[in-house]
């Protein structure tokens, strides 16, 4: 009782003094913008509201953010930029650039594999081994039977036997050795000889040294093609070792003595065809984007072909 006396008395003088029992807090709602400052200033006052004095203003407000923005470090482009002294699009085009020096070198330089006579280094009418034995087979009977035919006749001139089987050897190995003729031979038969086969594998031979000469030039021409093996990894298989070094010294013409050898320089020279236009569709495409991006050194068309 004691208690709620006290209260109701210090309520009472509260009343009497003329303050509010209530003061009005700060309103729930954001604060409005700078031009209706004053009008909430003077609401404000007119209920007894009290307003901030150390309220920041709107244009300090943004200088603090640009001074915080401002102390924000530099992405990582702009440090690189700033560090090489070049922008990301130079360095883009410097790198185009020496890609396409690079791929037109390499076409030049290999640009002879274009002049390839497949059916010269092919050898596609080379005699094969069956061919060849046959025809020594022939060659072997056929000098048997000339020798038989001389040692009859040698043997009645001593006279070891009859004159009229002398007579008769000696007509046998004229005879003989008129098959043996090739305008004769050729009219009961069209098999070459064997001595026509070994002359055809040389000329054959000789005609394909002739063109890898050519090929080759003064340069070596599977030497300059290994530079695009990163168009066909085949270029690098070890098998083709000794062509390189050879062509590096630029004797692989006279070593090419045999049919196995040519062949294995024509799989070569076929790979790197494979190469090269791998490499020209690579040399067109970056010259085509050069174009698109507006990047006249870069677009360069290639050198003449030799």
């Amino acid at each position: 009782m004691a208690e709620n006396e006290n209260v109701r008395q210090r309520t009472i003088d509260t009343a009497r003094g003329g303050e509010p029992l209530l003061r009005r807090g700060r309103p729930a709602d954001p604060h409005p913008e700078t031009g209706d400052a004053g009008r909430v200033a003077g609401a404000a006052t007119a209920t007894g509201a009290e307003v901030p004095a150390n309220r920041p203003e709107r244009g300090a407000t943004a200088s603090a953010g640009r001074l915080e923005t401002d102390d924000i470090p530099a992405s990582d482009e702009s440090v690189k930029e700033s560090s090489t002294g070049e922008s990301p699009q130079n360095i883009e085009k410097t790198l185009a650039e020496s890609r396409q020096r690079k791929l037109r070198l390499m076409l030049r330089q290999c640009d002879r594999v274009l002049l390839l006579d497949f059916d010269l280094l092919a050898l596609p009418d080379w005699p094969d081994n069956y061919t060849l034995a046959a025809a020594r087979r022939n060659r072997d009977i056929w000098l048997f039977g000339a020798l038989l035919a001389a040692v009859v006749f040698l043997s009645g001139m001593t006279g070891f036997v009859p004159a009229w089987i002398a007579g008769g050897g000696f007509g046998a190995f004229v005879i003989i050795l008129l098959l043996g003729v090739p305008g004769v031979r050729r009219l009961y038969t069209l098999r070459p000889s064997y001595l026509d086969l070994v002359i055809r594998r040389q000329r054959m031979i000789r005609d394909a040294r002739k063109h890898i000469e050519h090929l080759e030039g003064k340069e070596g021409l599977v030497w300059q093609c290994a530079r695009m093996a990163e168009f066909n990894s085949a270029l690098k298989a070890t098998r083709f070792s000794e062509l390189l070094a050879l062509s590096e010294r630029r004797v692989l013409a006279r070593n090419l003595t045999r049919r196995e050898h040519i062949r294995l320089y024509l799989i070569y020279l076929l790979e790197a065809e494979k190469a090269y236009g791998r490499a020209q569709q690579a040399f067109f495409e970056g010259h085509q984007q050069a174009i698109d991006r507006g990047w006249s050194s870069v677009a360069a068309e290639p050198g003449d072909r030799a």
